[in-house]
């Protein structure tokens, strides 16, 4: 009986797990491009100056304001498939360059959007695929073309490259004095290979403490460390300093195995914990004997040590993060030692100032007036701890635009500028493609324009007049025409001193273009569900089949 109806055909093939889903052809597509296109609606109102913030409020209640792109994305839990992707480009815009990463979801919402149309018109994906891949790298070539090369340590452009990314967000009135220390703590790292510079932005060490103003906002020549001193008994305050970096535990280590002693008479025990103390007495013997008068540990510090440290004079801190003591080992020029018997007068680092001061409610150490550090502080402060996280994530936005421009020494105006230009380039090249291509270039055009849209959009401007002015602008040539957003009408942008790295509209292009082919070439979403519920098996009744759980029905099919 069950033969026949098998080879009948009528058995239903079961593929996929009960729960599991599948969703085909078109609806798929559709469905992936809304989902994508949701996720560029919520970024859209907050790119430009007069971009809007969002309050984003997590499981436990904590708020996130901000209106930085990736932020924004990193902080909503997002659970569509297709929607993570653009939350991806996000995320690799941010680590890549450190801008543009609304702009970069805001691009990638636009392709897909127009693709839409295409589709609808029965244009195969692939074939607008093909035609996206095209006018991306036409794109890249365009903006490469009116890029300026500029000299990597011309202090000018970087102070304007590092104010224009601030425009946006909540620090502009600050952003004058923000840009300047942003410049110097890069400029203090720069590390010189041949002809090219390197910056790692890790060696500028952001601290943040709420309290005071934005405009409180400093730079240290140096290190600062949210630690107290160890002990009350050393000085609070050390001019010339010597430093020691100590990687290893000014303690008694106990033995690897457990270890019994047996004592007779209280001669015994004392004479015992006067070998312990004249143990650690050495090691701090050691130390003084280098001439250090700042040891800073990354492990712990014995009482007595720190008595016998104290007793010297010797500032001590003690448990500093690993990260923490390569930085100081950056800043202050010491070595790091591993070995008490190991350390030496050339070992020392030099400081003009190690001093604890109370910053708000904690104390912190600062290491400050080292010679020519290659590690530096920016010390953020603000009105409330809300705004000091912003303030951090502006400046990392805006550190990391000075590192592009550095590291490629190439700018572009801004306020939609060099989309406008590359979109007009490439609606005259798309003429030049046979077939249906053709329709996909001109899509990417359109796309590319929704940036100096939005940004209208958000200023209050008329978005199809301002678009039509700059249009016929940049087709007389004007590739500097862009939005000034502040004012609210159309200007030169270079002369507004809008503008930002080429590697950052590079990388904005690229992203967004590879992130909106891969979307477009999904046609099957196949979704297995996860087991919540009764364990595998369980529902047969039948628990020794555990591996058919999913299909309890499976007997009475046959």
């Amino acid at each position: 009986m069950g033969m026949q109806a098998t080879s009948k055909g009528t058995m239903p093939v079961v593929l996929l797990k009960e729960g599991g889903s599948e969703t085909k052809g078109r609806d798929a597509q559709k469905n992936n491009i809304a989902a994508a296109k949701i996720i560029a609606e919520i970024v859209h109102s907050s790119l430009g100056p007069r971009g809007m913030d969002k309050m984003l409020v997590d499981s436990l209640g904590d708020v996130t304001i901000t209106n930085d792109g990736a932020t924004i994305l990193k902080e909503i839990d997002v659970q569509h498939p297709a929607a993570k992707m653009l939350v991806e480009i996000s995320k690799t815009t941010d680590n890549e360059v450190g801008d543009g990463t609304t702009s970069a979801v805001i691009l990638a919402g636009a392709l897909l959007e127009n693709a839409e149309s295409l589709l609808d018109q029965d244009v195969h994906p692939t074939i607008i695929v093909d035609g996206y891949r095209k006018a991306a790298k036409k794109a890249k070539q365009f903006l490469q073309e009116i890029s300026e090369t500029v000299s990597a340590n011309d202090k000018t452009i970087l102070n304007k490259i590092a104010k224009t990314s601030m425009q946006t967000k909540l620090v502009r009135k600050d952003s004058d004095q923000l840009a300047d220390i942003i410049v110097k703590a890069v400029l203090a790292v720069v590390e010189k290979e041949g002809e090219k510079f390197n910056v790692d932005i890790d060696d500028i060490k952001v601290e943040k403490k709420a309290g005071g103003s934005i405009k409180d906002s400093v730079i240290i020549q140096g290190i600062v460390l949210d630690k107290e001193i160890a002990h009350g008994g050393m000085p609070r305050k050390i001019s010339d300093a010597k430093i020691a970096l100590i990687n290893k535990a000014l303690e008694i280590s106990k033995t690897e195995t457990d270890a019994k002693i047996n004592i007779s008479n209280p001669q015994q025990l004392k004479s015992f914990l006067d070998e312990e103390n004249r143990m650690l007495k050495n090691m701090v013997d050691k130390v003084i004997g280098s001439g250090a008068n700042v040891v800073l540990c990354q492990k712990g510090i014995d009482d007595m040590a720190q008595h016998y440290l104290a007793k010297a004079g010797i500032i001590a801190v003690r448990r500093i993060k690993e990260s923490d003591l390569t930085k100081l080992a950056k800043a202050t020029g010491a070595r790091i030692v591993n070995n008490l018997d190991d350390i030496f007068e050339k070992d020392l680092g030099d400081a003009q100032l190690v001093e604890e001061r109370k910053i708000e409610e904690d104390k912190w150490v600062f290491i400050e007036g080292c010679k020519h550090p290659k590690s530096v502080t920016l010390l953020l402060r603000g009105g409330s701890q809300r705004v000091v996280d912003e303030v951090e994530r502006s400046v990392h936005d805006s550190l990391m635009v000075v590192k592009d421009v550095i590291e490629k020494p190439e700018i572009v105006a801004g306020g939609g500028a060099p989309e406008t230009y590359a979109a007009t380039k490439i609606r005259s090249w798309a003429k030049s493609l046979e077939g249906r291509e053709q329709l996909a270039a001109e899509k990417f055009a359109d796309s590319l324009e929704s940036i100096p849209l939005t940004l209208s959009e958000n200023a209050g401007m008329d978005p199809i007049d301002t678009l039509t002015v700059l249009r016929s602008r940049q087709m007389k040539g004007e590739k500097w025409t862009g939005i000034d957003v502040m004012k609210g009408k159309i200007a030169n942008m270079k002369s507004s001193d809008i503008i930002e790295p080429l590697a950052v509209k590079l990388q904005i292009v690229s992203a967004a273009a590879e992130a909106a082919c891969m979307i477009l070439r999904i046609d099957d979403v196949i979704a297995t569900q996860k087991s919540a519920g009764p364990p595998p098996g369980a529902e047969g009744g039948m628990p020794g089949m555990g591996g058919m759980g999913g299909m309890p029905d499976m007997g009475g099919m046959m």
